[in-house]
């Protein structure tokens, strides 16, 4: 029958408990009269307060209530009258006789008595499970009684609200709207779940409170545990120290005793461990000492590098102040000369004697320098470059100026770059891991190739690049196949060799392995182009081979330079490239005019404008690929690009070039002072970065199809005006033949013939 009622009460606990909070503080002892109940009982939210009526009601239940709690003070704590000796439950004592019985019997059962050894045992554990019964009995009433306790305030909870729900309905509830009352339901359900919700989260925090208590106890046992276990430690500790001394004593006197027998065995094993333990303070000494030098070495390692820092932003600096300096001697040497000969003087002036000592004293040479001057002013510029080349000139004083200043500069220039060291560790690297394979064409040695090859790698990857496009021809010819044709060359001279003998002190005269028929490269050039003339006696020879083949053999050897040349006149360019006619060269003059107006508009309209034919400059460099146009350093990189990419390369530099001083030339007004400025200007163009950057980045994309079709359109059209002019001549030499005026004239051929 209590659980049924355990089962109403909490079914109608769920509908009445909003009614019963808004209750209890009228309820409540000694709070009818400072308390008021608040209802909303419409839209605008009113405030009503109680009638007397009510008050004198509540007070009235609540003097009720405090009689029925004091008639039941044997049984509950609570105000409604249980009879809770209904429940059917094996224990039906009150619970402190229980506990008070447990504890008789418990003394009783352990007081003192007599016993023989034999059933004294028997006794105690009888006695430890009554006392374990006992105990579980106690913790079950606690259960149980915990529950009634709990039962008994949910049915108040639900008297209390069954009360004030009856009262609100029957006097409250009059003249209330029903959405009202819903409304105010809804709010009730509402506030009982949530009171709900906060006592099952006060449980929770009262367990998790007893949790941490429970741990705090925990740690407080691990840490004396802890604590005894550093004392056995210690004590044992103590205990091995004791038993290593007796030891040691005992075996000090057994040597002792024994000392005549053992004598040389002892005295050798004393030494060795000596000699031990000295060789471990060695080690322990070397390594205390290697940590100490490692330091020092990384220090000092920063501070070389810091300092080479310096000395290269002080070099760069210095080269260019030398560079300004030239350049400030240039302009007053030319001043000079301009002011040693008045226009309209015939009589010798002191100024004049005073402007020939200037000039002198400018064109004089400079003093040698003393040890301690050396120190600040390092010579900078060398009279050749690595390459060979000469950077200052002999001859012309004010070239040798320009030179000296143009030199000063690519040395800043390189100075303030410290890009160079990682290209050259980027190399390494790549080259280190090739060394057990061939190297394969990728986007990684594209890139690597386009930065520039350092000096001393540049030998091993030109001949790879060459290798790499001439193999369907090295592997179809005979071994030693160039010594074949270079001796049949020797044994029988053909018409080409006179012509090579005229050009070889021609080629590079300014390059110091070519500038006397004594040096190494002439022989070596001479080699090469005859065994070429005898592969090709379509060619021959034609001008611009030897200076190819002359930049080639910079890095490479007599064999590898000829198939590097056979590798540009046959693999890269167009036929008739290097032949009598020059029909590739002029077509691809053709295919460059059409990139320049594509790629540069401004400067192509700018040349029509003033009549300009900048092909007279550019046909060179596409005959010759740069040799002689450009400074060295730039050379040598168009030419790395060159052997790896093939010919679209010379498209890309000759528009970089007009692209770097695009702004110079737009600035210059009449057909004259353009050409004039053409004819010089790449040599002033340094940078090699930034040329290589707008080459290979500003004028992209740039494909190779692209040149080829112009090609093939251009080629067509150049040998339907090389028909008309052929025809154009027979018409001529007709005509020259049957008319007697016009036999003497000859054309040029005819006259070199």
């Amino acid at each position: 029958m209590l659980h049924r009622r355990k089962e109403t009460a909490e079914e109608s606990c769920h509908h009445h408990f909003s009614c019963s909070r808004n209750s209890m503080s009228s309820l409540r002892k000694g709070g009818n009269e400072n308390r008021k109940s608040v209802f909303y009982t419409t839209e605008e939210w009113e405030l009503l307060d109680p009638t007397p009526k009510d008050l004198e009601d509540s007070m009235a239940l609540e003097e009720k209530r405090k009689h029925l709690a004091e008639g039941n003070k044997g049984l509950t704590s609570s105000a409604f009258p249980f009879d809770f000796g209904r429940i059917p439950h094996k224990a039906r004592r009150p619970l402190k006789e229980m506990i008070g019985s447990s504890k008789n019997r418990t003394s009783s059962d352990s007081s003192p008595t007599e016993w023989c050894s034999g059933s004294g045992n028997r006794l105690v554990s009888e006695l430890q499970l009554k006392y374990q019964s006992q105990q579980e009995e106690l913790e079950k009433l606690k259960k149980d009684l915990l529950s009634q306790k709990e039962l008994v305030r949910l049915l108040q909870q639900t008297v209390r609200s069954s009360q004030y729900d009856k009262y609100f309905a029957s006097h409250l509830c009059e003249g209330v709207p029903k959405d009202t009352l819903e409304l105010l339901h809804q709010k009730d359900d509402q506030i009982l779940g949530l009171n709900n919700q906060l006592e099952k989260l006060n449980l929770e925090k009262d367990n998790l409170q007893q949790e941490v208590k429970n741990l705090k106890c925990k740690v407080g046992e691990l840490n004396e545990r802890l604590g005894m276990l550093m004392e056995t430690i210690q004590a044992k500790d103590e205990v091995i120290m004791k038993l290593s001394r007796q030891l040691s004593e005992c075996e000090d006197s057994t040597s002792s005793q024994s000392g005549a027998i053992h004598s040389p065995t002892a005295t050798c094993a004393n030494k060795e461990l000596q000699e031990l333990d000295r060789l471990k303070d060695n080690l322990q000494g070397y390594k205390t000492q290697n940590k100490f030098l490692n330091k020092e070495i990384l220090e000092l390692s920063a501070l070389r590098r810091n300092a080479e820092a310096r000395e290269r932003e002080w070099q760069a600096k210095y080269t260019s102040l030398e560079a300004k300096l030239c350049q400030i001697e240039s302009k007053y040497l030319i001043l000079l000369q301009e002011m040693k000969t008045p226009v309209c003087s015939e009589d010798q002036s002191p100024a004049r004697e005073v402007i020939t000592q200037l000039l002198e004293d400018a064109l004089k040479a400079e003093p040698s320098e003393q040890p301690e001057q050396a120190f600040f002013k390092p010579h900078l510029v060398s009279e050749y470059d690595i390459y060979g080349f000469q950077t200052v000139p002999e001859d012309d004083d004010e070239e040798k100026l320009v030179a000296k200043s143009r030199a000063l500069d690519l040395r800043s220039l390189s100075l303030s770059e410290n890009r160079e060291i990682s290209t050259g560790v980027k190399w390494e690297n790549y080259l280190a891991s090739t060394m057990n394979r061939e190297m394969m064409r990728c986007v990684e040695l594209k890139n690597l190739i386009r930065s520039g090859i350092p000096h001393e790698h540049r030998s091993k990857v030109w001949k790879w690049c060459v290798n790499l496009h001439v193999k369907k021809f090295k592997d179809s010819a005979i071994p030693g196949y160039f010594q074949t044709l270079l001796q049949k060359a020797l044994e029988k001279p053909n018409p080409a060799s006179k012509q090579i003998e005229l050009d070889l002190l021609r080629t590079l005269p300014n390059n110091k392995h070519y500038s006397s028929p004594t040096s190494e490269g002439i022989q070596k050039l001479r080699n090469v182009l005859l065994a070429f003339s005898w592969r090709n006696p379509d060619i021959g020879y034609c001008q611009g081979l030897n200076r190819l083949v002359a930049i080639a053999l910079l890095y490479l050897e007599q064999e590898d330079a000829f198939w590097c040349l056979v590798a540009i006149v046959e693999v890269f360019m167009p036929r008739d490239y290097y032949t009598k006619t020059l029909l590739g060269s002029q077509v691809d003059q053709r295919v460059f005019k059409d990139l320049m107006s594509e790629k540069l508009p401004r400067l192509h309209a700018h040349f029509e404008q003033y009549k300009v034919d900048y092909t007279l400059i550019t046909f060179n460099w596409f005959l010759v690929v740069f040799v002689d146009s450009v400074v060295s350093d730039i050379l040598f990189k168009i030419w790395d690009s060159f052997l790896y990419e093939g010919p679209k390369v010379i498209f890309r530099f000759a528009l970089a070039l007009f692209k770097y001083k695009e702004e110079e030339i737009l600035k210059l007004q009449d057909s004259m002072s353009i050409f004039k400025y053409l004819r010089y200007f790449t040599r002033t163009i340094l940078d090699a970065r930034k040329l290589t950057a707008i080459a290979f980045g500003d004028l992209n994309p740039f494909p190779l199809r692209q040149i080829r079709n112009r090609r093939a359109y251009h080629l067509e059209k150049v040998r339907l005006e090389l028909t008309e002019l052929e025809a154009i001549r027979e018409d001529f030499l007709r005509e020259r033949d049957t008319c007697v005026e016009k036999r003497d004239l000859i054309s040029d051929d005819e006259e070199d013939s």
